[in-house]
């Protein structure tokens, strides 16, 4: 069995590590062939509601793939099959209206989203909505198909997934390019570039439907026929699982729509806030694996009264292990963001300016590095103790006071007309969203203060200021050798200013977290030691 599971544990490890691969991939082509320009602004608006639908419905652990593996994973294949068939006939009936109306209603929509787009941004963004319209369909299927496929104990191909759709949007660009040349960016090749970026994203969601069928028709669970079969009590059973789930989920979009109603009155920063969510999300996903994953468990193990100081350790672990390693990470972020992104980015159409836009935002995404994880460490415990309801309570308060953050921070005129007091222009968007994730962090704690009744908040903070400390002076040591050090010129320049410093700043980081007594930075240290000896 530990074999079995380890067997799972490295392929869809595997399939991540790919498919992870194919979306930096991805990014570099569209950073490199449109920038921060029209074309790909617009897209990251029309793709809101395509791609949240196949992100929250498509996506691996997302509402539709959570359900069908909780319900089919208990029954027979053969029924497994009549419910996965009864399941695509009635979640199609309803996308294929939701796709209809997508369609029909592009263009209001997209004023919604953005209403601040200039007519030319608005009218790019209109035709990509209409063309992108039928993933609503295809993401109900594709999270239904992976689901049952998970169930069936088949995890390669939902795993690897998420490549299709890199690899048709990485083929569509080099087809314009090829085509167009260097032309692919000027203003005049904007509605085109746009509407290749658009069809290139269906054709993507349309082969991570078909990669899963072969695969469905192998177990036997392929049915291409229509059944329309409420009453059977699988079925009912899903209906009843994904429901609420999808509902709960939705809730955490409302905030990006905010972000992107308050981004359309600033040029280009839709574009960047992808592309440095991009550099933000790649070590953020991976510590928090590997520090959420075996914490789950114990949190749920740790429930009962007599239990009560051994779960209050663990929770303290967390917390101080997340901050631990996010507070240097986010410092680099601050002290290194420029070269970060001139490296990773800056080539082809990605400009100097472009550079400047994604490097503020990657600087306001640092600050807010701890809160990020802090929060998803908390919301863990609540879950543990059998309370979704709190976490969800706090979420939907989030959803008002982000847009006043948004108005707050971003300063400038406002869609409405009114002038906010500040002018971060584009990283607001990211300060609203520290702001949010802080007080969502301190009141989780408040709460769990008053449940618990044992929570030593004033010795936790301590701690956190130490760990503050230490990263400040890391952040400083970083940021003064990269800039009084004239390093040399091309991509292996930047290399070597993003690797000395930012090795400075960790030993740093070290010797003070460790002189100021922070276990963690002791444990954090030890682990990568042992990583690097196994290597």
């Amino acid at each position: 069995m530990a074999r079995s599971l380890k067997g799972i544990a490295l392929v869809v490890t595997l399939g991540t590590l790919f498919s992870k691969f194919g979306g930096l991939l991805r990014q570099l082509v569209i950073a490199a062939a449109f920038g921060v320009g029209a074309a790909y602004d617009a897209y990251n608006y029309a793709y809101v509601l395509p791609g949240f639908l196949l992100i929250l419905l498509g996506g691996i652990n997302g509402p539709f793939h959570s359900a069908m593996v909780s319900v089919l994973s208990r029954r027979p294949k053969r029924e497994g099959a009549h419910i996965l068939a009864a399941l695509n006939t009635s979640v199609s009936a309803l996308l294929l209206l939701v796709t209809v109306i997508l369609v029909l209603a592009a263009d209001p929509l997209i004023g919604l989203v953005g209403p601040g787009l200039s007519p030319e941004l608005h009218a790019i963004a209109t035709v990509q909505l209409q063309v992108m319209a039928p993933m609503a369909l295809l993401a109900g299927l594709i999270g239904l198909g992976f689901g049952s496929l998970n169930a069936a104990d088949e995890f390669w191909i939902p795993a690897i997934s998420p490549l299709m759709s890199s690899l048709a949007m990485i083929a569509g660009v080099g087809l314009l390019w090829w085509q167009l040349g260097g032309e692919i960016a000027l203003p005049a090749a904007a509605m085109t570039g746009g509407v290749v970026l658009a069809a290139a994203t269906l054709v993507g969601a349309i082969f991570q439907w078909l990669i899963q069928l072969p695969a469905l028709m192998r177990q036997g669970l392929a049915r291409f026929q229509l059944v329309w079969d409420w009453r059977h009590p699988g079925v009912r059973e899903v209906w009843a699982v994904m429901g609420p789930a999808t509902l709960s989920s939705g809730m955490l979009q409302i905030n990006v729509f905010t972000d992107l109603f308050f981004a359309s009155g600033i040029a280009g920063a839709a574009a960047g806030l992808g592309y440095a969510n991009l550099l933000v999300q790649t070590p953020l996903g991976l510590i928090s694996n590997a520090l959420l994953v075996p914490l789950l468990p114990t949190f749920a193990r740790l429930t009962q009264p007599e239990d009560r100081p051994q779960l209050i350790h663990r929770i303290r672990q967390g917390l101080m292990l997340s901050t631990a390693s996010m507070l240097p990470l986010g410092g680099l972020f601050i002290a290194l963001g420029t070269p970060i992104v001139a490296l990773v980015y800056q080539r082809g159409a990605f400009d100097a300016e472009a550079a400047r836009l994604v490097t503020g935002l990657l600087m306001a995404y640092g600050l807010g590095m701890p809160a990020y994880l802090g929060r998803d460490v908390l919301v863990r415990v609540f879950y543990a103790l059998g309370d979704g309801t709190t976490p969800f309570r706090f979420s939907v308060a989030g959803i008002g006071l982000n847009v006043l953050f948004d108005w707050l921070l971003v300063g400038g005129p406002t869609p409405w007309g009114n002038q906010s007091p500040f002018n971060f222009g584009a990283p607001g968007l990211v300060l609203a969203t520290v702001a949010i994730n802080v007080l969502t962090c301190l009141l989780l704690l408040l709460t769990l203060q008053r449940r618990l009744e044992g929570l030593p908040l004033r010795e936790w903070g301590l701690d956190a200021a130490r760990l503050a400390l230490a990263t400040g002076l890391a952040t400083c040591a970083s940021w003064s050798l990269m800039a009084w050090v004239v390093w040399p010129s091309g991509w292996i320049g930047l290399i070597w200013q993003i690797a000395v410093p930012a090795s400075l700043g960790l030993l740093v980081y070290w010797g003070a977290g460790t002189a100021f007594g922070n276990p963690e930075v002791t444990q954090i240290a030890a682990a990568l030691r042992r990583r690097l000896r196994r290597r």
